[in-house]
């Protein structure tokens, strides 16, 4: 057999391997998720805010950026601070009481994270931590966290020879959306005015034309 007709089955024994360590880490982390009463309080903290702040960097980005898009849907002054347009210092100059900062952090964690948060939290705001450690450094200064658990790394038995992404989370990046998507819903679904917003932005996206259906 030569090496082309022996790559194609090895990628689907890799496949087939891959997916039921996701099928494993995703039941795992429903069953997590269905008694961690964290998810609640966190979207409790972030629906009683005045003004919420999504902060992640590199692969954390993504999610902080996802969840920053899920909760702007529904409530107000949601900012992500992109480090771009929307800088640290100019939330860490302006920090108030009634400010929730979310923070999205998961291994390997950043220390442009942690040198922002830390802050943010010291003058007074509020930090809600959503990451796959209970070691993390900021778990000690957050007023909330969602440490997020899936059980055993199922991926570890998938392949020896599969080498990881070094910032790949301790979970599934499937538990880590799922976690994202239940905290943004539950966040809206109990803040004032939510449904009226959906309902406009809903209106106004029919009315521009914004998708194709």
């Amino acid at each position: 057999m030569t090496e082309a007709s022996r790559a194609p089955r090895a990628s689907t024994v890799l496949k087939t391997r891959l997916l039921e360590a996701y099928r494993e880490e995703f039941a795992a982390g429903l069953e997590w998720a269905l008694g961690d009463p964290s998810l609640e309080a966190a979207a409790a903290r972030i629906t009683g805010a005045r003004r919420r702040f999504v902060l992640g960097a590199a692969s954390s980005f993504t999610y902080a950026s996802l969840l920053a898009a899920k909760l702007s849907a529904a409530l107000a002054q949601v900012t992500l601070v992109d480090g771009t347009i929307v800088r640290p210092l100019e939330i860490l100059s302006d920090v108030r009481d009634s400010d929730v900062l979310i923070v999205v952090s998961l291994r390997r964690w950043r220390r442009y994270t942690i040198d922002n948060a830390l802050p943010f939290a010291q003058a007074g705001g509020a930090l809600v931590l959503v990451t796959d450690s209970a070691d993390h450094p900021l778990l000690p200064h957050a007023a909330e966290a969602v440490v997020i658990s899936s059980g055993a790394d199922a991926f570890a038995r998938v392949s020896a020879d599969v080498r990881p992404h070094p910032e790949s989370p301790g979970v599934s990046p499937t538990v880590v959306s799922l976690v994202i998507d239940v905290l943004a819903t539950l966040a809206s679904a109990s803040a004032k005015g939510a449904n009226r917003r959906l309902a406009e932005r809903e209106r106004l996206a029919s009315e521009l034309g914004l998708y194709l259906d």
